[in-house]
């Protein structure tokens, strides 16, 4: 089985300008990688979150002419795909790793997240900003977050759930993120570490109802 510990080559793969080119060397270079990850976590991330995880490596099947900014393997409930679901997600790109926690536009109960998302979100303010590290992003490709969750006030977090319905394509994304410069010393394991301790803190929000 391929590591999934990314090197210096692995990043520089977003700097290679044709589409054919850079995905012949994600699926040669990265996705190998990406499914390892998928194979190493799954087990640990359904522990965590007390169900069945899949993992899902993206294939950018609908994508012909502009090459992706940022491939990943997402962690969902359910094995046929993970996009109605509220999700994990290992994702990189030309300038970091993100370990992030996403309901994305496509979430089947975006309003049924939401509302439960209001009604919890006093009780999972304080344990979330005591998290270091963790941050809000307002896309899910954005290689910067927003925002520290840390330094957001109760009333600033509830109001992320408002934007998840607000408008068709809302979304919620929480995480962290690594800089290439470190992961790129990072071993296997310290990979792993990072990523479960990311989404255990996350977990909460995995399983709301």
């Amino acid at each position: 089985m391929s590591s999934p510990a990314f090197r210096a080559p692995d990043f520089k793969v977003f700097d290679v300008n044709e589409f054919e080119p850079r995905m012949t060397q994600i699926r040669t270079r990265i996705r190998p990688k990406l499914e390892a990850f998928g194979t190493s976590l799954a087990p640990a991330i359904g522990r965590t979150v007390g169900d069945e995880a899949f993992a899902h490596v993206a294939r950018h099947a609908r994508r012909t002419v502009n090459p992706p900014e940022d491939t990943w393997v997402a962690f969902g409930p359910d094995q046929r795909g993970y996009k109605k679901h509220p999700h994990f997600k290992v994702a990189v790109s030309r300038n970091c790793v993100r370990f992030l926690f996403e309901i994305g536009p496509e979430h089947a109960e975006k309003k049924k997240w939401a509302a439960a998302w209001s009604k919890n979100v006093a009780k999972l303010s304080p344990v979330l900003g005591r998290v270091k590290g963790l941050a809000w992003f307002k896309n899910e490709h954005d290689e910067k977050p927003a925002a520290l969750l840390s330094d957001l006030a109760g009333e600033q977090l509830a109001a992320l759930g408002d934007g998840l319905v607000r408008v068709r394509d809302g979304q919620l994304v929480v995480g962290r993120v690594v800089p290439a410069s470190d992961a790129v010393t990072w071993t296997d394991a310290q990979y792993r570490n990072a990523a479960l301790e990311t989404f255990r803190a996350l977990a909460p929000l995995y399983r709301l109802r």
